[in-house]
């Protein structure tokens, strides 16, 4: 990957958490109206953003309470589509931006998820990439006949073994297969199409995969784990990595462990990139930027931040008690093989596993977190792009940003397709502009 800026937007939550009823949020129609992704993805590419990100759950959020009312009455997380045939409308009126679509390595099964992302990558000409996620959320385990979830570092063997299945079945038709002979009617060469007889621990796949070579012969690969287990196994496979938008010495320290990680597995660190997951809020003055941040941290109250703290922990904080011990909570919630990280993995970074803290301040730095208001971007173009621009030169220059907006949806993202991206174009950051080119090209751009 070049020493350009490269850029996505993140829509995974662009109409949950109120986004829905703030200024600037659709006019006459409402989530899932594909108008609304067609028209966003449009105004992204004339700004020249790379890619559209969709994170995927398929629960609905009832770790809170063990209900999933809260969820439902405030919209926390949820609802979420299956947004494969979003993105093939999406790429029926754009050329060049790519597409993220996330599945779960630890619920699909590889040979299905390869057909489809091989199809998609025809609908779009070669312009998807495929988020493989390690799941890590009770609510999404139940809808697939679990009653726990499996062990963290077990999931983590499954999504290796995934896509090793799926690269495998995307090799078993080689690229020159295909020959059309019209003069003697043969199709395709049989020696040229191989089953792959693949039988691992989790699956048992004979293939070969039963569909053409894909323009880009296998999607761009993303994976976002930052604990040391998700890190391994970004640098056996990844092409791209997402990463937290936390402080810049927690992203030093990513960047640092993944390039140790990727010289282990034989892999050059410069052809893997980190998007660091960030928050902005760009206005036309800093008091506008403010303005609209204030209006977003109204919405909400405890439930609305517990059903987002537990959901995307898995552990349920309803009933923490008045003194809260950090690491024996981190502890508590291993034990549940929920997520380490998140809230309480960062406290635990901060403050040391022996801190106490009151349940009042927890759901304080709850209610931080919830909003991601410690982390945002806000205020003019240039002084975001100011900020940006230190934050990629210190983290090594290798990847890029991936937005989303706490604003209504499409209005906050075509505030950073059309300030922000001007900016940063103006100052030579931006990776040129690629026509007809595949993702994978974009990204090397």
């Amino acid at each position: 990957m070049s020493g350009s800026m490269h850029l996505a937007f993140d829509l995974s939550f662009s109409h949950t958490e109120g986004r829905w009823a703030r200024p600037g949020s659709w006019a006459g129609t409402s989530f899932p109206d594909v108008r609304v992704f067609q028209e966003l993805a449009m105004t992204a590419e004339r700004a020249g953003i790379d890619l559209l990100f969709f994170g995927d759950g398929s629960g609905i959020p009832d770790t809170w309470r063990g209900s999933i009312d809260s969820a439902v009455e405030w919209g926390i997380q949820w609802p979420r589509q299956d947004m494969s045939p979003f993105i093939a409308s999406m790429a029926a009126v754009t050329k060049n931006i790519g597409f993220g679509l996330t599945y779960s390595s630890t619920f699909m099964h590889p040979f299905y998820v390869a057909r489809l992302l091989n199809s998609l990558d025809h609908v779009t000409s070669g312009r998807l990439a495929f988020n493989v996620v390690a799941s890590s959320r009770s609510a999404d385990a139940n809808n697939y006949g679990f009653d726990q979830l499996m062990e963290h570092a077990k999931r983590y063997e499954r999504m290796e073994e995934f896509v090793e299945v799926c690269q495998a079945l995307w090799d078993s038709v080689e690229p020159d297969a295909i020959i059309t002979d019209r003069e003697t009617g043969r199709f395709a060469d049989p020696a040229k199409v191989h089953p792959i007889n693949h039988d691992g621990e989790f699956f048992k796949v004979k293939g070969p995969l039963s569909s053409v070579p894909s323009p880009q012969g296998r999607p761009v690969l993303i994976q976002a784990g930052n604990s040391p287990r998700g890190i391994a196994a970004s640098a056996k496979f990844a092409d791209l990595v997402f990463g937290a938008g936390s402080s810049v010495a927690s992203q030093q320290r990513h960047r640092e462990q993944l390039d140790a990680a990727l010289v282990e597995e034989g892999r050059n660190p410069a052809d893997v990139g980190i998007l660091w997951s960030t928050q902005a809020v760009v206005g036309r003055s800093d008091d506008e930027a403010r303005a609209r941040l204030a209006e977003t941290l109204e919405f909400w109250d405890e439930e609305a931040v517990g059903a987002y703290l537990s959901h995307n922990s898995g552990y349920d904080f309803s009933d923490l008690p008045d003194t809260i011990v950090l690491g024996e909570l981190g502890e508590l919630i291993r034990a549940q093989q929920a997520s380490p990280g998140g809230l309480v993995g960062s406290l635990i970074e901060e403050f040391g596993p022996d801190h106490g803290i009151s349940r009042d301040e927890f759901f304080e730095r709850g209610w931080r977190h919830a909003t991601h208001f410690d982390h945002v971007l806000c205020g003019t173009a240039e002084s975001v792009a100011d900020s940006l621009e230190e934050n990629f030169e210190a983290t090594g220059s290798r990847g890029g940003f991936m937005f989303s907006s706490p604003l209504s949806m499409p209005g906050g993202y075509a505030d950073i397709a059309e300030l922000l991206t001007p900016e940063l174009r103006r100052r030579g950051l931006l990776a040129p502009q690629q026509e007809n080119s595949t993702l994978r090209e974009s990204l090397r751009s």
